[in-house]
């Protein structure tokens, strides 16, 4: 069924007999039948490693997230997931937390004139709440950006590089705030304080990763940073809420 001479995919002839990939495609050498042994092989390496991937990746979050970081992104990746990958883990973690405490399920209703600017604001600020995880992903190029903006010239990242640094910073808070979610039976306040303990944690990770600058210069771009977006965040929400706004006024 299966010729060991050649690549099943591309018809390249097979070099050697212990060439594992074909070199003109990429595909695994020589194709194996689909049988049990292929299945347990399949799932030790799609499902376990990737386990154990995640598992180091989350316990190095914690322990060093700037030696993580820099990892990253000075190519030392083999053992580490990618952010966004990391991201669309936690925040399925963070949606099924939240549909079993029914949080998130809100539904926005109006009755025409009667609704007040205030009650319209508060509207807009429960929905961003209750869908922390997808605004937060959203909101990530914006975050890169302010922390670009205010780190300008910080050993020469560029843009992209402030992308993957704010995903694991996101990955953070995500981290935190499903640990707000599974306590927030007993400690009703805890999510407001989660997303403050996420930003000390983040200016922590960035002096870990700037390691060779003055710790106080970091400091205080970090917390720069954070300022900056979240008057961003908030012109953000400001918009939201004329658009709302707007759209009752001809309701």
């Amino acid at each position: 069924m299966h010729d060991t001479n050649a690549c099943a995919n591309c018809l390249r002839a097979i070099d050697a007999t212990d060439q594992r990939f074909c070199p003109g495609c990429g595909q695994p050498t020589p194709a194996h039948r689909i049988d049990w042994h292929f299945i347990s092989h399949e799932l030790e390496h799609s499902v376990l490693h990737m386990d154990r991937g995640i598992l180091f990746t989350l316990r190095q979050l914690v322990l060093r997230p700037g030696d993580l970081i820099r990892d990253y992104i000075e190519g030392r990746r083999a053992n580490l997931v990618k952010p966004l990958l990391l991201l669309m883990i936690l925040s399925a973690a963070i949606v099924f937390l939240s549909s079993m405490q029914g949080v998130g399920t809100m539904a926005v209703q109006f009755d025409g004139a009667s609704v007040s600017q205030d009650k319209i604001f508060r509207l807009v600020d429960d929905w961003m709440t209750a869908h922390f995880a997808l605004v937060t992903i959203l909101l990530l190029p914006l975050e890169a950006l302010a922390f670009k903006l205010v780190f300008r010239g910080a050993q020469g990242l560029n843009y992209p590089e402030w992308l993957v640094i704010i995903a694991f910073l996101t990955a953070q808070t995500m981290m935190l705030w499903i640990l707000a979610l599974l306590l927030q039976r007993w400690m009703p306040h805890l999510p407001q304080w989660a997303v403050l303990l996420s930003m000390v944690y983040g200016v922590f990770s960035l002096v870990q990763f700037f390691r060779d600058e003055p710790r106080w210069k970091t400091v205080l771009r970090s917390l720069g940073s954070y300022l900056v977006f979240i008057v961003m965040n908030q012109v953000l929400v400001w918009a939201a809420f004329f658009v709302v706004f707007a759209l009752t006024r001809h309701h």
